[in-house]
């Protein structure tokens, strides 16, 4: 994807280390918005209706474990005990307070942030509290021992207090071989019976090759594509099968990782999948005597559909995330307990399906490879048909396309547009 940046002071970078490889993140960082130009750069949050939402609904009493960098809990929208103790399961010796990349601590941000006044990054559930889980960042760190990090993670935060798993991460131009598959998708089930629930970005190749990805294409997670300003899913986000909802991810402010100060003007389905998160979060705080299984089949059930195609689209899914139709007013049948919307649109017609609307829009994970419009919380959505592919990503930076075999942190910085 073609990439046009305009450059401010400087650029930043953010530095993953894999099997020797650099995976550079970086793109231009804005200069350091104030307390106005903050609040205007997060349109998502209006757009959401964010402020009255949070007359209902904070996310309070909801714990959201997030598998990635780490997450630093002294930067200012984070102070307050909002970041619990977490576990680096790369290298426990540093536990999970040290964030070098600055892709955790802004995945955090976009959930629980408390805003700093309005000087600082505002999280959509601004009293949920962040469990940090490192599976990745260290510079030992390789593909292949951080599938056990990140399967040790999921089940972690299956025993923990934490209710919603975010996982903007996936895996890039390393395949798992059959029997790391199988143990990441063990630990989805084993996460999904101890009633959590657990989303994860779908890539940002759209674009390109269009390659997807696990941990969003293992059965029973959430996998989450980008929508823009206009509502628009974005020419990155991958689409397929394993997209179950979208969320806005792109021009949203984030806290400059890799040393650098300031806050960047971000795009990509990491960002998309941090603001689905705390979607839920408000959701299931208001609601708390629900499982996860309900929570996502609210979300389903109450998101921006498309307006034309099947359902679930292969751009939005079942739609753009709208928590304020279950906060605010009526959220319908939560459904079943027991049953997972997702597990159950891909199991054969003996298993019981989780709500008469999710049956008429047969849930079957089809894709729709014609062109389609679809619609979101704001307008309609529409986007140019993608074709699916094997299970390799790339990422691009400033106008430069790095490729790596190594984990991708789906965040891409950039202070100006895109075309």
């Amino acid at each position: 994807m073609k990439s046009t940046v305009r450059r401010h002071r400087r650029r930043a970078s953010a530095v993953v280390s894999a099997l020797g490889a650099l995976l550079l993140l970086g793109g231009a960082i804005a200069p350091a918005a104030s307390a106005d130009t903050m609040r205007d750069r997060e349109w998502y949050l209006d757009r959401m209706q964010a402020a009255e939402m949070w007359k209902v609904s904070t996310g309070k009493g909801i714990t959201v474990a997030v598998l990635d960098t780490g997450v630093i809990p002294s930067v200012s929208e984070l102070t307050g005990g909002k970041v619990l103790p977490g576990k680096n399961f790369v290298d426990p010796k540093l536990g999970a307070h040290i964030d070098v990349d600055g892709h955790g601590t802004a995945m955090a941000m976009l959930i629980a942030g408390n805003g700093v006044n309005g000087q600082g990054v505002k999280g959509l559930a601004p009293d949920a509290h962040i469990l940090p889980l490192t599976v990745f960042g260290s510079t030992r760190e390789s593909p292949t021992n951080s599938i056990p990090a990140l399967v040790s993670a999921i089940r972690y935060a299956a025993d923990s207090e934490a209710k919603i798993i975010n996982m903007s991460l996936a895996y890039e131009y390393f395949t798992p071989d059959q029997d790391q598959l199988t143990q990441i998708q063990q630990a989805v089930d084993y996460a999904i019976q101890r009633g959590k629930l657990l989303f994860a970005g779908t890539g940002n190749s759209g674009d390109k090759e269009n390659k997807f990805a696990y941990p969003a294409a293992s059965i029973g997670v959430a996998g989450i594509g980008a929508v823009d300003k206009t509502s628009s899913v974005t020419k990155y986000s991958v689409s397929g099968p394993q997209v179950a909802l979208a969320a806005p991810g792109e021009e949203i402010p984030i806290l400059c990782g890799g040393g650098q100060a300031g806050y960047c003007n971000s795009g990509g389905t990491s960002q998309a999948t941090a603001i689905a998160s705390a979607s839920a979060a408000l959701i299931w705080s208001k609601h708390p005597s629900w499982t996860g299984n309900q929570v996502l089949r609210v979300l389903m059930n109450t998101a921006g559909k498309p307006t034309k195609g099947k359902v679930p689209s292969r751009y939005i899914g079942y739609g753009t995330v709208r928590p304020r139709l279950a906060v605010l007013g009526d959220p319908g049948d939560p459904g079943p307990a027991d049953v997972n919307p997702l597990v159950a649109a891909r199991t054969p017609k003996k298993s019981p399906s989780p709500s008469e609307s999710e049956s008429k829009a047969g849930g079957s994970g089809s894709s729709n490879a014609s062109k389609q419009p679809a619609s979101s919380a704001a307008s309609d959505t529409s986007e140019d048909g993608k074709g699916v592919g094997a299970i390799v990503w790339i990422i691009v930076g400033a106008g430069v396309v790095v490729v790596v075999g190594a984990v991708l942190l789906l965040r891409r910085r950039t202070a100006g547009t895109r075309r």
